[in-house]
């Protein structure tokens, strides 16, 4: 199961998110998902675990298990690097051990000093805010996005936790339109308006914590998880299914792919049997009214400045 991009690649339903992903787990749990059925996997540079993705990738290619053509891999640009887009993409396919990307996102949508190419560190002033680069514009770091897919190191552009109208911006400056925006959206925040603009002007959406950050989020962020909604719950048992599973078939079925995260394996196995049960649009309904405008992944906490005020 799989959506057609507007670059006219495909990119698999359900992915899986290595954000928090330790290094020395990630080997086995990417070998593990690829033998359960992903083909699908979201990384990025600022997740600083690359480089054992790369070496799980390239055990699964010279074993057999799975053809480099049969992943769709994505990796993000980190905010330091939006001066240094050619090196950061060449740094990052280096680490992957791979020639060219599925999907290159900008991971946010400001350019912060540069620390050093792949070094992905958000340096602070003495006031301990984030150090912010005002000379390079959103405009200029997608022209460089764009020259990657001219170079054949990168098959498809794409955003990430972009608001409507710097969407709507990076669809009237860009010659190669971004394919995909990944945002937050899940059940306590589900941004209906956004994604509708999205997929209205062939944006396609990719959920991150499609399952509302669970104890990941609720650890650095004190944020509140959907799964323990009452609502979810009651649908849960009705369906057989667990809480994520319900979650994760409602972001599917309001057309965004999903990434859930995980270094479970049990819980690996079950996020991606999604398919084969479908949501009543009555409580596809039910779902919809739980919407808290609930944000749980919320990095001005570590950046002393809050960028989505």
């Amino acid at each position: 199961m799989a959506v057609t991009l507007s670059s006219g690649f495909k990119m698999p339903l359900v992915g899986f998110g290595v954000w928090r992903v330790e290094g020395k787990d990630i080997k086995d749990l990417v070998i593990n998902a690829i033998k359960i059925g992903y083909r699908h996997f979201d990384c990025a540079a600022d997740y600083k675990n690359e480089t054992e993705v790369g070496e799980a990738l390239a055990g699964a290619f010279q074993s057999g298990l799975v053809k480099r053509e049969d992943l769709f891999i994505t990796t993000k640009l980190w905010n330091s690097d939006h001066g240094h887009v050619f090196e950061a993409c060449k740094d990052s396919l280096k680490k992957l051990q791979l020639d060219y990307l599925d999907l290159y996102l900008v991971h946010f949508p400001v350019a912060t000093k540069h620390t050093g190419v792949g070094t992905t560190d958000s340096a602070l002033d003495e006031d301990g805010v984030l150090e912010i680069d005002t000379t390079i514009s959103l405009e200029t770091t997608w022209r460089a996005m764009e020259d990657l897919v001219s170079k054949g190191l990168v098959r498809s552009i794409g955003i990430s936790n972009y608001d409507i109208f710097l969407t709507r911006d990076c669809l009237a400056y860009s010659k190669v339109k971004p394919a995909v925006n990944q945002i937050e959206t899940h059940p306590y925040f589900q941004r209906d308006s956004l994604v509708k603009f999205c997929l209205k002007h062939g944006v396609s959406i990719t959920a991150h914590t499609p399952l509302g950050g669970a104890a990941a989020n609720t650890e650095w962020f004190g944020s509140v998880s959907c799964l323990d909604d009452p609502v979810l719950k009651g649908l849960a048992a009705k369906y057989k299914r667990t809480v994520a599973q319900i979650v994760l078939r409602w972001g599917i079925q309001r057309n965004t792919v999903v990434i859930p995260k995980t270094s479970n394996l049990k819980r690996l196995e079950e996020n991606f049997q999604v398919f084969d049960f479908e949501l009543t649009k009555e409580d596809m309904d039910q779902i919809k009214s739980l919407d808290r405008k609930h944000r749980t992944n919320t990095p001005g906490k570590f950046w002393g400045i809050d960028l989505y005020a």
